[in-house]
């Protein structure tokens, strides 16, 4: 008797390897097949970034290559997943549909419609979590509360990721990642007969993923952006990162080397977190074989931070799944009546890198022509456009989205809301000057150089404060606003804000 036929939904989790749903999908079946739909409403979309669409194209592209290998297929759909997800099922004579949960909100609704419409045509449905160590709901303050505060936060979730990590490979709830499937079955277009053959002959498929260009996406900034799609290049990177904590890779050096823009001291994997290209357990399996070789105070206080910034991303999708509104607005309530001034000859001058102060132009120029931006540089410019150029953070919000190659609803909304000051954070008022901070940061003004060449002749002092004579500017623009000014205009806006 043939084993019984199973769907794998493949949405941010664009790989084999330590994918949980998955791997439940091929310990009940040898007969799995892959699914993608290129949904409309997130290609489509008006926030869909270039550097995105190139990251997604070429990462499925290798996907469906690995599900080859494997011995099925990938099948890539195009159109309304709720619609086109049990539609599938039935063409392939599935029992079970399988995917990973979602924190956004678009992704949840959509989520219950297709198990809705699944289980309504007879199809058994089969979700769990796979892009967290811990799931929203297993995290909770003394009171049961979802947290708001990080510290707490931070405490709780480590305890609960280290006990998990204790456990050997194998126990339940283990964080050791699991081998990707083999040896499995392929779907016989051929053999099925009758109203199967013609609901498969009726599904939009794609006999190969289109590129981003073929989409309608033009991205020329591949070769400068530090992020690889692909499953192969996310592991390659990871490993090159944590280095296995002998050879002093990044990892090991990564606290301070990860706020420094001038130097290569971050891991480049955000994308591949978003995408699931990379799983957090194998993030976090290589921090814990880094930290077990480390043999300095300082490479485990690196490996440690590094840890830290996992719990972030992981703050913000807990934070995003159980306060979804946090997607259209701020979290504090004072915030709706700020009165921000939203010029949009500022706005646009910040978007283009024109602002006239060096390292903020600079950071938007990488954003610009690589779809990335350091994530030091991602705090200065988002307080200065909101603190400096008083502009509505939900502006900075949008702009990052439609350019960033890792832009990720969650991540970006908790980090533009923390630099507003209009999120969960117990300090609400926390400006940065552009200039201390490229001093402290950039202080051989290396990043600045990089990303403004025409400038590379100015001295340090002057490209670091922004103080550069007209002569030397060479075209560049003076600075539109004296931070000393915006400031103190933006903290007594700030103090009429009514409380309460």
């Amino acid at each position: 008797m043939a084993p019984e036929r199973w769907l794998f939904w493949h949405r941010r989790d664009l790989r084999l390897a330590d994918n949980l749903g998955l791997a439940a999908a091929a310990a009940a079946t040898p007969a799995v097949t892959g699914l993608y739909v290129l949904d409309p409403a997130i290609v489509a979309d008006p926030l869909m970034a270039p550097a995105r669409a190139w990251f997604l194209c070429e990462s499925l592209r290798e996907l469906a290559a690995r599900w080859r290998a494997a011995g099925s297929r990938l099948l890539i759909l195009r159109g309304d997943p709720a619609a086109l997800v049990p539609l599938a099922a039935q063409a392939a004579g599935a029992a079970v549909v399988a995917w990973n949960r979602e924190v956004e909100p678009y992704g949840r609704e959509r989520d219950r419609q297709v198990a809705a419409a699944l289980r309504g045509q007879g199809t058994r449905v089969l979700v769990d979590w796979d892009q967290l160590l811990v799931a929203p709901e297993a995290i909770r303050t003394g009171a049961g509360e979802p947290y708001r505060v990080y510290g707490p936060f931070l405490r709780n979730w480590r305890g609960q990721v280290e006990g998990r990590a204790a456990r050997g490979a194998g126990s339940a709830g283990s964080l050791e990642p699991v081998a990707a499937p083999s040896g499995l079955l392929d779907l016989d277009p051929g053999a099925l007969q009758g109203e199967r053959a013609s609901l498969w002959e009726a599904l939009p498929r794609l006999d190969a993923m289109p590129s981003a260009e073929e989409l309608g996406f033009s991205f020329s900034g591949a070769d400068l952006c530090p992020c690889r799609p692909g499953e192969a290049a996310a592991l390659s990177q990871l490993q090159a990162f944590a280095d296995g904590g002998v050879n002093g890779g990044p990892l090991t050096a990564y606290e301070p080397g990860r706020n420094l823009p001038g130097e290569a001291g971050t891991s480049g994997l955000s994308a591949a977190l978003s995408f699931g290209t990379l799983s957090p357990r194998q993030a976090w399996a290589a921090a814990r074989e880094a930290r077990a070789l480390a043999r300095s105070t300082e490479a485990l206080t690196s490996i440690g931070v590094w840890e830290q910034e996992l719990a972030w991303r992981e703050f913000y999708q807990q934070a995003l799944f159980h306060f979804p509104e946090l997607a259209d607005g701020p979290y504090r309530p004072q915030w709706r009546h700020f009165p921000w001034e939203d010029d949009p000859v500022r706005l646009r001058a910040w978007e283009e890198g024109l602002t006239g102060l060096p390292i903020i132009d600079a950071a938007m120029r990488q954003l610009n022509e690589s779809g990335w931006m350091h994530n030091r540089c991602r705090m200065i410019v988002a307080s200065y456009l909101v603190k400096d150029l008083i502009i509505d953070w939900r502006h900075g919000e949008r702009a990052f989205m439609v350019r960033l190659v890792d832009g990720d609803l969650a991540a970006n909304n908790g980090g533009w809301q923390w630099s507003a000051s209009s999120g969960m954070d117990p300090r609400p008022l926390r400006i940065f000057n552009p200039s201390t901070q490229a001093a402290k940061f950039d202080p051989e003004a290396t990043y600045i150089r990089r990303w403004l060449p025409e400038l590379a002749h100015v001295a340090t002092a002057d490209l670091i404060s922004g103080d550069i004579a007209p002569l030397e500017r060479r075209g560049h623009p003076a600075p539109i606003v004296s931070h000393k000014i915006q400031q103190a205009r933006f903290k007594a806006l700030y103090a009429a804000l009514p409380r309460g």
